[in-house]
């Protein structure tokens, strides 16, 4: 169908639409199929929003055993424009409608997987997939469960049986992007985002489509350099270096492109190592394209360069051909100035801080010490665990050392649903993207992360939605200095776990 004739048929549906909701004598199944089939369209051609809103009106004019189509619908666009409690509100209807349905189960792991329930959504796909082994959404699922574990070639392997299962899911071409770039192949990578690129609707202009556009630019940039390039043998040794707290932050000296030591800020809430428009400027790193940010404060998005460092020395280690983030535009109207930072994590190895000691070590592969708690540790760009608020609202949260409190989003808060008179305490927070003009401060939570208890607990509420849209899940929350400080902390990517051993 072409454009031309596909705009028509949108028209004449919309038309459509309306004869039919205004007609009392209609029938409430045939609306419903006018609805479903408007969304359908608006669905194929990137209209994520006007899809959802058609989809909406489908189900709710449908008849109750005919749902299905619209519920499904709902899920999907949902799922896309990151109205994520609405998707999974809607799944839970899906597969108690259809409780052994591999179709329902894979969709509720989806739902599962955007409310940042990693593994309750692999219990999902794992269920659907005993049913039907080719269920290319279910091995899709697996696919993103295994990188969240950082088991890359399990990754792979069930992202390419998807993917032979169906060739034209752009969201898995994206999810094989995502797979190589951490695999630091760059140009497969580039090739999956570029699949993904093409199978985009000419209208999809979204914040994940702009992103992988530039990335592919970014990728492709590196040519012949090998990506996070180290000395033979630095895969086996482990890195030990002092570090100083300067305002609740682990402060490093390190070395870019051979210039003098610097401060750095140990920060594994980003995906990035970050250098300020300054020290770019200083150390002539000229930037390759645009990317999109997200992160606390009312900016939400923010646009940044990307740029790749010819070389970063940390402790004895060298890492050359590294992707790195300058913050251009600078922020402005923030009481401090904005720093350097960088995270083993992004480099690709687990870390160890040990905040009496005052040392951070990392390497890739950590010794198995003494804890006095160990908890399920998933990387999906982002390291995070899973807590439990106010006794049975499971959500995640972003193990950030470069964060000072410990926070929920507003989602979270707005689902326990607590009585808000006289509890919101007004704060002045700041964060990567600006001041966050809603912050308030909510007694009174209960938070727990397995055997670790707060009880009675005053938390800080933040305005996560724009990180969690780039994400594609919701973050529950941020574990900063306050949590961390208490323990010797292990960040072990090739267990998945965070092991936590009491100092004070």
């Amino acid at each position: 169908m072409n454009s031309v004739f596909r705009a028509v048929a949108v028209s004449a549906l919309v038309a459509a639409a309306t004869l039919v909701i205004s007609a009392d004598t209609t029938p409430s199944s045939q609306a419903s199929e006018v609805q479903l089939q408007l969304g359908n369209l608006l669905y194929s051609e990137g209209r994520y929003l006007d899809a959802l809103d058609a989809y909406k009106n489908a189900l709710r004019t449908a008849p109750p055993d005919n749902t299905r189509g619209a519920r499904i619908g709902v899920i999907s666009s949902a799922l896309r424009v990151a109205e994520f409690d609405l998707a999974r509100h809607e799944a839970e209807k899906l597969v108690k409608a259809d409780p052994t349905g591999p179709d329902a189960m894979s969709l509720y792991g989806d739902a599962l997987w955007a409310s940042g329930l990693f593994d309750e959504a692999e219990t999902r796909y794992r269920d659907a997939l005993a049913k039907v082994p080719d269920l290319a959404r279910g091995h899709h699922g697996m696919a993103r469960s295994m990188a969240a574990r950082s088991r890359l070639t399990d990754a792979m392997n069930e992202a390419q049986a998807a993917l032979k299962l169906s060739p034209r899911d752009l969201e898995i071409h994206h999810t094989v992007g995502t797979i190589f770039e951490r695999m630091h192949k760059y140009e497969e990578a580039a090739a999956a985002y570029s699949n993904y690129v093409n199978l985009l609707p000419n209208k999809d202009h979204s914040e994940k489509a702009d992103w992988s556009r530039a990335e592919i630019r970014f990728l492709r940039s590196f040519g012949q350099k090998v990506p996070f390039e180290t000395e033979p043998g630095s895969d086996d040794r482990l890195y030990t270096m002092d570090f100083r707290l300067l305002n609740e932050k682990v402060v490093v000296r390190a070395k870019v492109n051979d210039a003098s030591a610097q401060d750095f800020v140990v920060d594994t809430g980003s995906e990035n190592t970050v250098i300020t428009r300054t020290t770019a400027q200083h150390l002539g790193i000229q930037p390759i394209t645009y990317t999109l940010s997200a992160g606390v404060g009312r900016i939400g998005l923010r646009g940044l360069q990307l740029a790749r460092i010819d070389s970063l020395e940390i402790g004895s280690l060298k890492v050359r051909n590294i992707p790195c983030l300058i913050k251009n535009p600078p922020l402005r109207d923030i009481p401090v100035k904005e720093t350097e930072s960088l995270s083993p994590l992004a480099l690709g190895y687990s870390m160890v801080i040990d905040y009496k000691m005052h040392k951070l070590t990392f390497g890739k592969h950590l010794p198995d010490e003494p804890k006095d708690f160990e908890l399920p540790l998933r990387l999906y760009r982002l390291a995070t665990v899973k807590g439990t608020v106010d006794s049975d609202h499971k959500a995640n949260f972003v193990v950030d050392t470069g964060g000072e409190v410990i926070s929920i989003s507003q989602a979270t808060a707005t689902a326990l649903n607590k009585p808000q008179t006289g509890r919101r305490i007004a704060l002045k927070v700041y964060g990567t993207s600006g001041w966050d003009d809603d912050a308030f401060l909510m007694p009174g939570v209960d938070l727990a992360f397995e055997q670790i208890q707060y009880r009675n607990f005053p938390v800080v509420v933040l305005n996560l939605d724009a990180p969690s849209a780039l994400l594609g899940f919701q973050l529950g929350g941020i574990v900063g200095h306050k949590f961390l400080s208490k323990y010797r902390v292990a960040i072990d990517l090739e267990r998945s776990v965070l092991r936590l051993k009491n100092v004070s």
